[in-house]
């Protein structure tokens, strides 16, 4: 992976794609094959809903006109009990620290994932808190921002009011639930072609193959510093590097034949979920995943939303046009996305 140098820009917070992409995919596949296994007491218990429909009403796009699917997968990081001892607890609050939106096509066949970069200012809609507080719709406010002050229903809204796209389903991941599945699974091998000292992750690795743990992991996605430009956007093709590699490592897990094994990633997974009420059950999870049969998760596209750098704030991006209409309408008709559609003017140096 070669980098042209740029200016650096610094950006606050963490881009955290791939892994999302794939513990969302890793549910799913693991509800589809083993089902049987997760029928434990207990393990249902750990999924937690939450009811999008009833919080958001019916200001919503309509639904799509086939029977192409839209899930809206979060990245939370609670800096609370497990999370607290990660990263060495600098940043305190509940935060999301990465959206994407994945579009499952009619058919069943291939699915994208649109990531939405944390640094991205958006119009936030006037949403209802979870404890029936009105907040009023407000301007260019940073998207990773909506989660901590007004909840996660606020996020779909935000999300379908700037692409125009119905969010059939809402799964939140777990930053701390990130590393125990890693290490659930016996660890992810990557292989770099240079070092990497990053204070910052905590990352120090030399060039060549590695066995990563939990730990090692998370520290291997958050790297950006000597990656790129050293901002948030620089660091997606290590993510993406990551995300075929920890896909590579789950299709080994033989996990029909293995009840013991299937049992505790599926205790892992589902403790660190939340998800709408729609899915909020194994058995629902469970019907969902076997409906997702025909997709290949090896196969699945990755894409950031098009985004340029701000005129006020270069700290920050803003959705790129015509670029970002384009991508959103392929997704909203579930036809094919141009090429055109996927070029981002703010690459963070990658």
């Amino acid at each position: 992976m070669s980098h042209v140098p740029t200016p650096k820009r610094e950006r606050t917070g963490k881009r955290r794609t791939g892994r999302w992409i794939l513990l969302a995919l890793a549910v799913l596949v693991i509800a589809g094959a083993g089902t049987g296994y997760w029928l434990y007491s207990g393990i249902d218990g750990n999924i937690k809903g939450v009811d999008i429909n009833r919080a958001i009403g019916d200001d919503r796009p309509e639904k799509l006109p086939t029977s192409g699917q839209n899930v809206l997968i979060l990245g939370s990081d609670s800096r609370a009990g497990a999370n607290a001892k990660l990263d060495g607890a600098l940043v305190s609050g509940a935060r999301s620290d990465t959206a994407l939106v994945m579009h499952i096509p009619e058919g069943r066949k291939k699915a994208v994932a649109i990531s939405i970069p944390r640094d991205t200012l958006v119009t936030r809609p006037k949403c209802t808190k979870a404890d029936g507080t009105e907040v009023a719709s407000a301007r260019r406010v940073m998207f990773n921002s909506i989660y901590s002050q007004v909840g996660p229903a606020c996020v779909v809204k935000t999300v379908e009011q700037i692409s125009g796209v119905r969010m059939d389903h809402y799964v939140e991941v777990d930053f701390a639930g990130f590393k125990d599945l890693v290490d659930a699974i016996g660890g992810v091998t990557i292989t770099v072609d240079q070092d990497i000292h990053d204070s910052s992750s905590g990352l120090n690795i030399t060039k060549g193959t590695h066995k990563l743990n939990g730990t090692q992991s998370l520290q291997f996605v958050r790297t950006r510093h000597g990656i790129g430009d050293g901002s948030d956007l620089g660091r997606i093709g290590l993510q993406q590097q990551f995300l075929i590699a920890l896909l590579a490592e789950i299709q080994k897990q033989d996990l029909l034949g293995s009840p013991v094994k299937a049992y505790k990633i599926a205790d892992k997974l589902t403790a660190a979920l939340t998800t709408d009420s729609d899915l909020a059950s194994l058995t629902k999870l469970a019907e969902f995943g076997r409906s997702l049969n025909g997709v290949n998760p090896s196969t699945m596209e990755t894409i950031m939303l098009p985004v340029a750098y701000d005129r006020v704030d270069p700290n920050r991006v803003v959705a790129a046009e015509p670029q970002a209409s384009t991508l959103w309408k392929a997704i909203r008709t579930d036809s094919t996305i141009p090429e055109s559609a996927k070029k981002s003017p703010a690459t963070g140096g990658s």
